[in-house]
């Protein structure tokens, strides 16, 4: 009862009122602060940005155990690792890399790629991707990526994770934001985006 009256007063609703306003704003501000501060670290990271191109490890024929190998992790049935092995996941080791003596590992493979670099296997993709001889065109296309790509691209360490963002499909795969552009080769490396087909 005593209560009810006293929220009933002006100056008490009044108070109330104030310190919500106060709170709003130095949360906002805070908020404010920490985007500046985000962008800011981005664009420091992005003027020193440089991807290594070499994996750091060989994988030859040496009887040294490999400690672990990344892969492309998503594919039912195929994945590659980050030594541009492809290979089905049953021959995947323990370490995450391929069986190089599994009759389906295959490296730097280009199967159901084009000549523009759109594949229709998000696998074989990132494999034909990691080529050596594919690093001038991603150093091309890092070079003149658009702004709105940027924060993805300066979240990229090495080769293979270059790779593995480049190959998935964005939005330069589709038209009319709700069919690839072509269903049969919607994982791109290349430059430029699959070729527009007629519906």
């Amino acid at each position: 009862m005593v209560l009810r009256r006293l929220l009933r007063k002006r100056w008490v609703l009044g108070v109330v009122f104030g310190l919500s306003l106060i709170y709003f704003l130095t949360s906002t501000l805070k908020r404010e602060e920490r985007t500046i501060g985000d962008r800011t670290l981005l664009e420091l990271r992005d003027s020193d940005h440089h991807i290594l191109w070499k994996v750091r490890f060989n994988l030859g024929n040496s009887s040294r155990q490999i400690t672990q190998c990344r892969n492309s992790i998503q594919g039912k049935i195929l994945l590659t690792d980050e030594l541009g092995y492809v290979c089905e996941r049953k021959d995947m080791l323990v370490n995450g890399c391929c069986n190089v003596n599994a009759p389906s590992s295959r490296q730097y493979i280009c199967k159901s790629c084009l000549a523009n670099g759109c594949c229709s296997i998000y696998e074989y993709c990132v494999s034909c991707c990691l080529q050596p001889d594919k690093q001038p065109l991603l150093e091309r296309f890092l070079n003149r990526a658009a702004e709105g790509f940027q924060n993805l691209f300066t979240a990229v360490e090495d080769h293979f994770e270059l790779c593995l963002a480049k190959c998935r499909t964005s939005s330069q795969s589709v038209q009319h934001e709700n069919t690839y552009r072509n269903p049969q080769a919607k994982y791109c490396y290349g430059e430029s985006p699959p070729e527009l087909l007629p519906i």
